[in-house]
Formats: structure tokens, C-alpha cells, sequence
């Protein structure tokens, strides 16, 4: 059969013509299917920032499965997600990008760190850990030790707690010697609840290694040493606030009275409330100097004293209860010590922004709203 070259003259430049048709129709397609995608995921962005989270997830949606290769895309859906509560649909949508092989390994990262986010929104604390220990050594790794830290503070685990806020100390993220130490105290109180006495003086001890100043490791310090009836012990503990944290001496001052009287050294403990109380009065210290002074008639004394210079209802109601009649020194105070504390409730608060005033408005001078002030002053709602 012979073959006639005048068909596969007609034939080249048909099949050429067809391949150029049809390569025309695959980059318009393309190109088509590429401003798709842009115009989708510019069209969320106007959403969400319109507060339309319902409509921007469904042109996030939208922008996905018209480009399903775009991270940055899956990203942005899965954190809409998580903001929107709907913590199952973030949890797969950043599962999804972390079995994608072609995902670089940044990217992969971001999803385990945003994955491990997802979890911990949900209350899902155990997942949470294990995605955010997958983290160790990634750039997300100051961020996810953190994270890990609320989550043992949340579940008590504390000396997982104590152990991370030390890694990171020692990181240069900053310094946490204060929480370290609370979190040796909490150890040493868990401790002696399962009557481990031992385990308990261990976990003070480097509670205050770990912050010195701190105040806390003293004052359970002192008070463990008084329930074992080691009264000039805990007093020395107690003591040793004075030049660390003089403030939070308020704290312990009359289990000081007390345990002062229980190892006959109330002369010297009086003279360190007094001088205390010279420089900061506080209702605390003047219980504690009328515990090592007994005489009623000085005691009424420095409370009408006290009340006089500060107005407080704590003093009021500690001269009221002594059942002597208030006489005319007293009165003032007693008139004043109430005024300054009704006069916080003796306001009015905007219903819509809680913004308060003496005055009644008929339009609320922070958010603007009108009839949003209850007739009512707070001590009546």
C-alpha cells in the first residue's frame, strides 16, 4: 500500500494548530484558576476585618480548594478556626499540613506549633505537651517551654514546672526565680500533707536558693517550725523577712505574737512590732502588739490612734466590737472611716461599659450610649 505524502503534508499543520488550541486552553484555565484563588482569599481578608468570621471561613474555603497547595492559605483557615472556638476543624486542618511531604521543614514547624496551639485552646492539656515538647530545639522553642509552663501550672505538676522555668532561665528568656520558688513551696506543702517532713524541708530549702528575697519560703518556713512547737526557730525564719521584704512581715505578724509568747521573748518581739509599726501601720501589726500588751485601756487607745490616721472600716469595726460606746474623739473617725469607704459604692455605672461617675448621665460619657446608667447608685443593685 502506497503512502501518500500529500496527507501527512495536510496533517502537520492540523495537529500543530490543535496542540497550540490546546495549550491556550490550559494556560487560560490556569491563569483563571490563579485569580481565583487571590481574588477568594482577598475577599476573606475583607471579611475578617468586617468581624463576618462565618463568611471569611467560607472564602478561606474557598481559596484552598482552589489552590490546596498554598500553606499560608491553610494557615490562616486554621487559625480562623481556632479563634472561632472550632478547635476539631483547626486540629485538622493543621493535621493535614503536617502530613503533606512536600511541606518545608519552617512551615512544618509552624504547623506543629500551631497544631500544639489548637490543643491547648481545647483543654486538650496532654496532647497539648506532647505537641509542644515536638518542638524542643526549632525556632518555636522559647515559645512552646512557655507554653508547657502554664500547662504544668495548670495541672500542678510543679516540679515539671520548677524544671522548665530553670531551662528557661537559663536560656536568657528572663528570669523566674520568683515562680521557681513558688513552685518548691507548693512542693514543700505537698510534701507535708503526705507527712514527709524530710521531702518538705528539701523543697524550702531550694525554694529559697532559687529567690533569697522571696517571701513566701520564710513565712511557710516559720510556720511549719511553730506547729512543730519550735517557737524560737520560727521566729528566727519569720526574722529574716524584715530585711528582705519588711511588707510582708503583715503576713505572719501575729502567729509572731504568738509564738514570741510561747518561747517568753515577748519584750523583744514587742519592741520589733512597734518599730514596724512606726514606720507602716497596718491593723495586722497593732493586732499583734495588743496580743503581747494586754491592757485594754491601751489598746482602745492605739486603735482610736490608729483609726484617726487611718480611716479604715478594718479599724472602725475592731473599736466598735471592744462594746465600749464611741465617745467624741472617736465619732470623727468612726464618721470618716465610713465615708471613705461608702464612697466607691456611691456611684453610678454605665450598664453598657461600666464606666462609673458620682453624677447621674443621661448619655454615658465613655461609650456614648444613651439611657445605658441604671437610676439606681451601686450600693442599691
Amino acid at each position: 500500500m502506497d503512502f501518500d505524502l500529500q496527507w501527512l503534508l495536510w496533517g502537520l499543520p492540523v495537529a500543530f494548530a490543535l496542540g497550540w488550541i490546546a495549550s491556550r486552553l490550559d494556560v487560560r484555565q490556569w491563569k483563571r484558576a490563579q485569580q481565583d484563588a487571590p481574588r477568594a482569599y482577598f475577599k476573606g481578608l475583607n471579611l475578617l476585618l468586617n468581624e463576618q468570621q462565618d463568611k471569611a471561613i467560607d472564602a478561606f474555603i474557598e481559596a484552598v480548594q482552589h489552590d490546596p497547595g498554598t500553606s499560608d492559605l491553610h494557615f490562616a483557615l486554621g487559625n480562623l478556626f481556632r479563634r472561632r472556638g472550632e478547635y476539631e476543624r483547626a486540629v485538622r486542618v493543621h493535621e493535614h499540613l503536617l502530613q503533606r511531604a512536600d511541606l518545608p521543614p519552617a512551615e512544618r514547624e509552624r504547623a506543629q506549633y500551631a497544631l500544639a496551639q489548637d490543643f491547648l485552646k481545647a483543654g486538650l492539656f496532654d496532647r497539648a505537651e506532647a505537641a509542644f515538647k515536638a518542638l524542643d530545639g526549632t525556632p518555636f522553642d522559647t515559645e512552646a517551654r512557655l507554653a508547657r509552663l502554664g500547662i504544668y501550672e495548670r495541672s500542678r505538676d510543679w516540679r515539671a514546672a520548677a524544671e522548665t522555668a530553670a531551662r528557661l532561665e537559663k536560656t536568657g528568656t528572663g528570669s523566674f526565680a520568683s515562680r521557681i520558688a513558688h513552685y518548691w513551696c507548693e512542693l514543700a506543702l505537698e510534701a507535708d500533707a503526705r507527712q514527709q517532713s524530710a521531702e518538705a524541708d528539701d523543697a524550702l530549702r531550694r525554694a529559697i536558693e532559687a529567690a533569697p528575697t522571696a517571701p513566701r519560703p520564710r513565712v511557710l518556713a516559720g510556720q511549719r517550725l511553730a506547729r512543730a512547737g519550735r517557737h524560737r526557730e520560727a521566729l528566727a525564719a519569720w526574722g529574716a523577712l524584715l530585711p528582705a521584704n519588711a511588707a510582708a512581715f503583715n503576713l505572719v505578724a501575729r502567729d509572731y505574737a504568738v509564738s514570741a509568747l510561747a518561747c517568753g521573748d515577748a519584750a523583744a518581739a514587742l519592741a520589733t512590732l512597734r518599730e514596724l509599726y512606726a514606720r507602716a501601720p497596718s491593723m495586722e501589726l497593732l493586732q499583734a502588739i495588743d496580743r503581747l500588751d494586754a491592757d485594754p485601756a491601751a489598746a482602745r487607745a492605739r486603735l482610736v490612734a490608729h483609726l484617726h490616721a487611718q480611716p479604715t472600716l478594718s479599724a472602725a469595726q475592731a473599736l466598735l466590737a471592744d462594746g465600749a460606746p464611741p465617745d467624741d474623739a472617736t465619732v470623727p473617725a468612726l464618721r470618716a472611716a465610713i465615708a471613705r469607704a461608702a464612697a466607691p459604692l456611691q456611684r453610678y455605672r454605665c450598664a453598657a461599659c461600666g464606666f462609673e461617675a458620682q453624677h447621674y448621665f443621661w448619655q454615658c460619657p465613655g461609650c456614648l450610649n444613651w439611657d445605658s446608667y441604671p437610676p439606681q447608685r451601686l450600693e442599691d443593685l
